[in-house]
């Protein structure tokens, strides 16, 4: 399930345009491929990605602001400052079969996609593949290299060029 923060509709209302054919008055325009895609687009992507990491369960992805994120991530993580992504396990299997949750900054999403030089579209789909990986029990910060494979394997799978984990291994090699 994918829900859009609230507090994102000034943001995304910046992204609206008005149709040529209108005589309404001109909006700001944002580059198409900075668009947030459609939450169709994205609720096929998860599914997509969530069979490819064989992750079973309901995950619900939240596309939050940065503030909202770093409040997440201060409360659960320790850490005050806004990231690109934040997974949330399920405390317990039980009976609704729930995987986990994820919480994506858009704005920090967006940076990124700017910076690399591709769509929102796909550095969204970038964080939610990094999420579920992390769902599925993967960690990059202290295993010897299994989730970073494991990523780089199922990016050329869903078609995806450079992930989190290689992002962060040339910047720290630069």
């Amino acid at each position: 399930m994918i829900f859009l923060d609230p507090d994102l509709d000034a943001d995304v209302s910046r992204q609206v345009t008005t149709p040529r054919w209108s005589t309404g008055s001109a909006q700001a325009v944002s580059p198409r491929n900075q668009r947030i895609p459609s939450v169709r687009t994205l609720a096929g992507f998860l599914r997509q990605a969530q069979t490819a990491v064989k992750l079973r369960g309901q995950v619900t992805v939240l596309l939050t602001t940065d503030s909202a994120i770093r409040r997440l991530n201060r409360q659960f993580r320790g850490k005050n400052k806004a990231t690109d992504v934040l997974s949330f396990p399920a405390a317990l299997a039980g009976p609704f079969k729930v995987a986990g949750d994820l919480a994506i900054s858009i704005p920090t999403a967006q940076r990124q996609a700017s910076e690399r030089g591709h769509s929102l579209s796909i550095e969204i789909k970038v964080l939610i593949l990094h999420g579920l990986l992390h769902l599925a029990d993967y960690d990059h910060e202290v295993d010897t290299g299994e989730m970073a494979r494991r990523e780089q394997k199922l990016r050329t799978r869903l078609r995806l060029p450079h992930g989190l984990i290689e992002r962060t291994q040339k910047g720290a090699q630069a």
